[in-house]
């Protein structure tokens, strides 16, 4: 990472944003296309932090010097259930970096289709003292996307082929295709299949977790044939092959 650019200011919050940000703009490339560079959005702008000058695609980049655990921080929660519901959330890099020696440990990316409602987790408004009291923000819940939609392109300091990144995006890429609610469902059965770590499942074991999904969709009562519909368009998407007899083996 360029560190010299740290010595440039004192707080740091800044030192932090402009190595990351300058690296991203120098190393990071588009994912659904053959772009090799992302071009930084102008000072100000909000959300997004990239574009790619060849799809357009949109890109934004969190970053922090200690691993990514359950949740990465975000902006306004009724900003980003906008964003979800249009169709207008940016791709997602995730950072995590040495602060000692400014060089990057981990890096992920989450496609802008991969997020749903079901991942986004509502904040505490700020307090009465606050300079912006009121505002409530959110946090995206990393185990509310599921493994494949968590694509790695960094991992301990070694970078991903991007032959690989760019195929598991490929992969991903026809549920954005889906409407914004009925993709939340596909991505969260398809977050419970990952869990059960099984080459093959029977639907009995999906159908164990028919409680949490219940909760993450409420509005929905029929919670097992819903549950049916997902596998089938998993089947229909790749990610599962039907055995038959309830049998279901993965991708």
């Amino acid at each position: 990472m360029p560190a010299e650019l740290a010595q440039r200011y004192k707080s740091p919050a800044q030192q932090a944003r402009v190595v990351s940000e300058t690296w991203g703009q120098e190393n990071l490339y588009c994912a659904a296309c053959a772009s090799p560079k992302l071009a930084a959005t102008p000072v100000g702008t909000q959300v997004v932090d990239y574009t790619c000058p060849q799809c357009d695609s949109a890109y934004q980049l969190k970053s922090q010097s200690r691993p990514f655990s359950r949740r990465i921080t975000d902006a306004a929660y009724d900003a980003m259930v906008r964003a979800i519901r249009q169709g207008r959330t940016p791709n997602l890099f995730a950072l995590h970096y040495d602060l000692h020696r400014w060089a990057v440990l981990n890096l992920i990316l989450v496609p802008r289709f991969a997020f749903s409602l079901s991942c986004i987790e509502k904040r505490n408004p700020l307090r009465t003292a606050a300079e912006r009291h009121g505002w409530v923000g959110c946090n995206i819940l990393l185990g509310g996307i599921p493994p494949d939609a968590r694509i790695p392109v960094v991992v301990n300091g070694v970078p991903n082929r991007v032959a690989s990144v760019r195929e598991q995006y490929a992969r991903l890429r026809p549920l954005e295709k889906i409407r914004y609610d009925a993709r939340g469902w596909t991505l969260d059965v398809l977050n419970v299949v990952r869990r059960l770590d099984k080459k093959e499942f029977k639907l009995g074991d999906v159908y164990a977790c028919a409680g949490e999904l219940a909760r993450l969709h409420p509005q929905n009562k029929n919670v097992e044939p819903k549950i049916r519909q997902q596998l089938q368009r998993l089947r229909d998407l790749g990610f599962l092959e039907f055995t038959g007899r309830g049998v279901y083996r993965v991708l």
